[in-house]
């Protein structure tokens, strides 16, 4: 191993207050065309679920839903709205390969995971204090909840090449200016290393 990734997983210190949360590794989102292929990000997500419920330690699915009649659907007056229907349930399903019993399912009906969704509740009732975050899309989704919990003083940890937007751009600017700031950007073979430490 590199001494600067020997480095990097001795920093980590993925202990037992650590929690993995994947945001909308689902099949809606799986469907879109991203920058990374979504096989290539549910793959990993797989292989991070695995590592980290092998050291019992949570593992949150974020799925995106709405109710069916859409009355919870972002009302907002902007330039670019979202759906203006409610998808249909199959959209939000999360795939089987990655779903287990005993991990916390989470639905949001914004960009991010905290708001409005007992996320922040369920994390800190298990004693977390760490978040590795990845998924589908890196500058909506991820972001969003990265910058909430920076705010709520969660550590956070970012493997890149778990994560994957619509836009290349986007991506970029999210792990190259705003995710160095609010934490620490790895890789899914340093996570499951630190894991293993």
């Amino acid at each position: 191993m590199p001494a600067d990734t020997n480095a990097l997983a001795l920093a980590l210190a993925l202990g037992e207050d650590t929690a993995l949360v994947l945001i909308d590794l689902q099949t809606g989102i799986l469907a879109l065309p991203t920058t990374r292929p979504a096989t290539e990000v549910l793959a990993r997500g797989v292989a991070l679920a695995e590592a980290f419920r092998a050291r019992r330690l949570p593992v949150v699915l974020v799925k995106v839903a709405w109710s069916p009649d859409g009355g919870d659907l972002p009302t907002a007056n902007v330039d670019r709205p979202g759906p203006a229907a409610a998808p249909p349930a199959a959209f939000s399903e999360i795939p089987a390969e990655l779903a287990a019993l005993g991990d916390v399912v989470v639905t949001k009906r914004h960009w991010g995971a905290f708001t409005g969704t007992e996320l922040d509740l369920q994390l800190r009732r298990r004693g977390i204090h760490r978040i590795v975050l990845a998924g589908i899309s890196t500058s909506v989704g991820v972001e969003s909840t990265a910058r909430t919990a920076w705010e709520l003083s969660y550590d956070l940890v970012f493997p890149e090449d778990a994560t994957a937007d619509t836009d290349a751009d986007s991506h970029a600017h999210t792990f190259g200016k705003i995710f160095p700031r609010i934490g620490r950007v790895s890789t899914t073979g340093e996570v499951i290393a630190a894991l293993g430490r």
